[in-house]
């Protein structure tokens, strides 16, 4: 029988991403213990009633006692406070990791707190849907679906190959980049799309000439997707936009101006240059689907296993 990749894993958080780990885990044979801690007492009792983990725990010093991999699945906004919960307790050669969509902010959070002999190697797996909590997780989650490693210059090669290795058991492609580039990536294909479907969402529902039975009737395919990425997680995206937000505010700048100039080119009445604008954007599209990256057809907020973050 092949040994497992790691001995004992605790994940600290077991909503979606936590929880499809875990039964991805399961399901590939890499770990011989898996131990979780919340301190909801609601998503413990999931947790075991599910069969994700083997034993719960209320506080991550006590999941983390003994792990030979830590994984922080909780919203970023935590990471700082576990980080210094785990740090006393972890055992040296220990990889500590996460699965957040803003990575400068691990190193920065995250680093300080962990002894010099423990391996920190920041991740994220550009996976999901918009349901959170344990019943949503599923083990084909990564499958096909790129996971981001952002270690810093002197991590351990070790760790860093074992923490790959671990993401691409689990069906997922792996790359890997600096903090600093993967926001700055994220910012634009993700974290702004996010901001700009919760506004348009919210505008339509503070229309005073169009009352909400309306939008709700006729929505149209566009619609219907931004409301299924407006029902995302509101403590992580709070977050993501608080602790990215260099990144963001900068490719939201870069919008607002590509926003302008269509504005401008509706009210002059240039054809061409829509019907430039869309064709482009159009062979994006395909090339998106021709990655591997999405369906020929939409969704349309359907939940659809590997569903993109």
């Amino acid at each position: 029988m092949t040994e497992p990749l790691f001995r004992r894993v605790a994940l600290i958080g077991i909503g979606l991403i936590g929880s499809s780990m875990a039964l991805a885990m399961r399901r590939h044979g890499l770990a011989g213990e898996i131990v979780c801690a919340t301190r909801s007492e609601k998503s413990r009792a999931a947790a075991l009633r599910l069969g994700l983990v083997d034993a719960v725990h209320e506080d991550a010093a006590s999941a983390a006692r003994g792990a030979d991999l830590v994984v922080l699945a909780t919203p970023i906004g935590a990471f700082a406070r576990i980080a210094a919960e785990i740090g006393p307790v972890v055992a040296a050669g220990t990889i500590v990791t996460d699965v957040g969509s803003v990575k400068g902010m691990v190193l920065r959070d995250v680093g300080p707190h962990l002894p010099l002999n423990v391996h920190l190697v920041p991740g994220h797996p550009v996976a999901g849907t918009e349901h959170s909590g344990p019943e949503s997780g599923f083990a084909e989650l990564f499958e096909n679906r790129w996971c981001i490693l952002t270690p810093p210059d002197d991590a351990d090669a070790a760790a860093v190959d074992k923490v790959e290795a671990l993401w691409a058991a689990m069906g997922a492609k792996v790359d890997r980049m600096s903090a600093q580039h993967h926001d700055l990536v994220l910012a634009i294909t993700s974290h702004v799309p996010h901001l700009i479907a919760y506004n348009i969402v919210g505008t339509a529902s503070d229309l005073e000439a169009v009352t909400q039975s309306e939008v709700i009737k006729y929505s149209a395919g566009g619609f219907r997707d931004f409301t299924r990425i407006a029902a995302s997680d509101p403590t992580m995206w709070r977050d993501i936009f608080l602790n990215n937000r260099e990144a963001v505010l900068e490719m939201l700048g870069r919008f607002v101006e590509d926003l302008t100039a269509l504005q401008r080119a509706i009210r002059w009445g240039e054809g061409d240059a829509l019907f430039d604008l869309f064709t482009k954007t159009r062979a994006i599209r395909r090339s998106i689907v021709d990655a591997g990256q999405e369906t020929p057809a939409a969704d349309f907020g359907r939940r659809v296993p590997g569903g993109g973050e």
